[in-house]
């Protein structure tokens, strides 16, 4: 199975005025156009997700339906929320082991959530060191999760490495 780990793209900042709370701060306009450079990327890539999973915050979602579109994703997006900022990585591993079996997964979410299951998942060290920065995206190949927690990083792109692509 490739999982692919992407974090969303830039939104509104913490606090604006309207966007109180942290789970309805959209992307800016500046956010939506370079995910859209970004999917292209990906699509270049000839990545093709059996399934998108999306953290419910606004940012996140929107990132999601972006690259959805971008990619012709066909089928409905989900939303869990285990992909939250505060989310766990055992929880998200739980997750796909018991819902989502397929061999092109994509995850969409934030810091520092999705840099400690990447940590989990490659050295079952959470504090790892990675970081994916906004729009940035992680690569992973795992043989079986139920029996071994054990991945391997194939790729980490930053944004900027992915917009000079397209």
């Amino acid at each position: 199975m490739k999982i692919y780990l992407i974090r969303h793209s830039n939104a509104v900042d913490p606090g604006t005025s309207g966007n109180e709370d942290d789970s309805l701060r959209p992307l800016t306009e500046k956010g939506r156009d370079k995910m859209k450079e970004i999917a292209l990327s990906l699509k270049a890539l000839e990545l093709k997700p059996d399934l998108i999973v999306s953290s419910p915050y606004i940012r996140a979602r929107e990132t999601a339906e972006i690259l959805a579109k971008v990619l012709k994703y066909r089928k409905e997006l989900l939303f869990n929320d285990a992909l939250v900022p505060t989310g766990a990585a055992d929880d998200i591993i739980g997750e796909i082991n018991e819902k989502y079996s397929v061999d092109e997964l994509v995850l969409v979410g934030h810091e520092p959530c999705l840099s400690s299951l990447a940590g989990t998942l490659i050295a079952e060290n959470p504090n790892l060191g990675i970081e994916l920065k906004k729009g940035g995206v992680c690569c992973l190949s795992v043989d079986n999760l139920r029996t071994e927690r054990k991945a391997f990083l194939e790729w980490l792109l930053t944004p900027k490495i992915l917009t000079g692509l397209s």
